[in-house]
């Protein structure tokens, strides 16, 4: 697979979208919360390796419920995801590379194409961070124009950049190659590589990619407050673990603006570790 740019060319791309970065940033409007159109933010979220069966069965039947985006799993449970969201609507996603980014291109695809072939209908692949940081672009670009390849649309392909490992020169860089590369979102974290999603790096990607991409916030978003956060920063999608419990503070903070007056008892707690999966965030 040929190479877009010269490296030459990614500087200049590069230099040129850092001086275009805006001294403030507008604020975007996020779903009503506990609305279909909320609900449709979420990516459903089990990334642990020690995930067995009965989770996953767990995770598809929380994703139904509340009817998330997609259930996002390892490439080993795609097919049991597949088969228990048939007819639900919720869409099926697959980490790609996952966590270190570091594997080889030719396991990345083959990875991916596992997955389509088992029924995953949106990847989120982790970019080659360590070869972005020494700034070899072009090596970066091969790495995913090799994954989209093979999951053309509509597959949709989200590239994790792993922001807490990134400078924000780093930050445009990624999004630049992911862009280039033909790219749908760019992905804040895998949740497994330091400090998650940030409002502030929310904003830095949505300001580079623009109405060319999408920006998904993951990594620690655990509470409403939170995930309205990162979609007033730019954020259209919220990969989370913590899907039941956000769902739960929504549907409470819309009862609220709905009934604003009445003596409904209201239990404030939060709900057990078993129905929000607090195993990682992703």
């Amino acid at each position: 697979m040929t190479t877009r740019y010269t490296q030459a060319e990614w500087g200049t791309i590069i230099n040129e979208a850092e001086k275009d970065i805006p001294s403030s940033f507008p604020e975007y409007k996020a779903p009503i919360l506990g609305t279909p159109d909320f609900a449709n933010c979420i990516d459903h979220t089990l990334l642990k390796l020690d995930a067995n069966k009965d989770q996953i069965d767990e995770l598809c039947e929380e994703a139904k419920t509340h009817q998330f985006r997609s259930v996002c799993v390892r490439s080993i449970w795609v097919e049991r995801a597949v088969h228990n969201l048939q007819g639900s609507g919720v869409l099926v996603a697959c980490v790609v590379g996952f966590h270190e980014g570091t594997h080889s291109v030719s396991d990345k695809v083959k990875e991916a194409s596992q997955a389509i072939s088992a029924g995953a209908l949106e990847l989120d692949m982790v970019m080659n961070y360590p070869l972005l940081k020494q700034q070899r672009y072009s090596q970066v670009y091969t790495d995913i124009a090799a994954v989209r390849n093979v999951a053309p649309h509509p597959v949709v392909l989200k590239v994790i950049l792993e922001t807490a490992q990134l400078t924000q020169f780093d930050i445009i860089a990624g999004c630049k190659v992911a862009e280039a590369a033909n790219a749908d979102f760019v992905k804040t974290s895998t949740g497994f590589g330091g400090q998650g999603a940030t409002v502030e790096n929310v904003r830095l990607m949505k300001s580079v990619v623009g109405p060319h991409m999408k920006v998904k916030a993951s990594g620690g978003v655990k509470t409403v407050n939170e995930c309205v956060s990162m979609m007033e920063a730019g954020a259209e999608r919220i990969g989370t673990s913590n899907g039941v419990w956000i769902m739960k503070e929504a549907l409470a903070l819309l009862e609220d603006t709905t009934h604003a007056a009445g003596g409904r008892d209201r239990k404030n707690s939060r709900p057990s570790d078993s129905l929000t999966r607090m195993f990682s965030s992703s």
